[in-house]
């Protein structure tokens, strides 16, 4: 076996833990199509976004960008910042989150604890998603420190190849026997990275995005939505790593939806999912019956469930944001309940 995709018995450093991550079997069709899930919450920070957070320092250092004993800059909603502290108290980086109150406040918290500074953007209570302001003003912060590097992950290249283990996993692990790829597209690193590398073996692959309503990237119109660490709001620019060419299709999965399906896996599995993984999951869910027979398809699960106690799976939290429908919650309830029968 590759040695790339074995995990050593003992390590001495948390990143060490970063990959290997299981795949779970939702549900199948009576015609053998299954859904599997790729659970990156299984990495250290419980998300998928410490492999590109590792990659970008790593690939700063080989370029000389981040000096020893500097300081990491980055814009972030939460699980980046989470997988930058963690990179930072590794390998003696200083690290500055530029944050909002939209981020969970158990992502906010966990920064803090793993030693980040907290600069924000917004006043306490302003739920709104800032990404222009928080990477206007990440950039301007480390243009004014010679020691600090903005990895602006958005259009940093390393963003994307911190995800071709991604590819290599899935392409060791079903034998190049893949069909859909289905995966949130926000800067476009996880999915177009993983996509991409994954066509070198597995050509026919087809490629979905998922984005929030009210994201940008895949059209109008524009409004706010609060699944977290994903798509592109108003105002923001489309990151560089978004490859239109590569995704075959994008689609968009509402707030409600998204939570919903969420909340329907927790009861009816024991699997936490994010809020926005739970907007891929309800995509792939729709999809099942419409597909041929012993098709193959991964929902790649970019964070678990447990950040948001406070928001997703908080009864009074979604009540108040008018994001909690019986209705829908008992359709994906019907479907996944069918589907796990088979």
């Amino acid at each position: 076996m590759d040695k790339t995709l074995t995990r050593p018995a003992v390590v001495s450093r948390v990143s060490d833990l970063i990959g290997h991550t299981p795949l779970f079997e939702l549900c199948r069709t009576e015609t053998g199509s299954r859904l599997l899930l790729k659970l990156e919450q299984f990495n250290p920070t419980g998300t998928a976004k410490i492999r590109m957070a590792r990659q970008m320092v790593l690939d700063a250092e080989e370029r000389g960008l981040l000096p020893p004993g500097g300081r990491i800059v980055e814009s972030t909603s939460g699980n980046t910042g989470l997988g930058l502290a963690v990179i930072a108290a590794e390998r003696g980086y200083t690290f500055t989150a530029v944050v909002d109150h939209h981020a969970c406040a158990d992502k906010l918290r966990g920064m803090k604890a793993l030693g980040a500074e907290l600069l924000y953007v917004a006043e306490e209570g302003d739920e709104e998603l800032a990404t222009a302001a928080r990477e206007e003003f990440a950039e301007k912060l480390a243009a004014e420190d010679d020691t600090a590097f903005f990895t602006e992950q958005h259009n940093n290249p390393a963003n994307a190849v911190g995800y071709h283990a991604v590819a290599h996993e899935l392409d060791a692990a079903l034998e190049g026997r893949i069909d859909v790829l289905v995966g949130a597209v926000g800067t476009g690193g996880g999915l177009c990275g993983t996509g991409r590398e994954l066509r070198k073996t597995v050509p026919d692959v087809r490629i979905v995005g998922v984005e929030p309503k009210g994201s940008i990237a895949f059209g109008g119109p524009a409004h706010d939505y609060y699944q977290s660490g994903t798509g592109t709001p108003e105002g923001a620019t489309i990151g560089l790593l978004v490859d239109f060419d590569l995704i075959d299709e994008g689609v968009k999965v509402g707030d409600v939806e998204a939570f919903a399906t969420a909340r329907v896996v927790a009861r009816r599995t024991g699997l936490l999912i994010g809020g926005s993984a739970g907007g891929v999951v309800h995509e792939a869910l729709t999809r099942m019956s419409a597909l041929p027979p012993g098709t193959t398809m991964v929902a790649l699960v970019n964070d678990g469930g447990e950040k948001y106690m406070d928001t997703v799976f908080d009864d009074d939290w979604m009540t108040a944001r008018s994001l909690i429908d019986p209705a829908v919650e008992r359709e994906v309830d019907e479907l996944l309940t069918k589907l796990r029968e088979n």
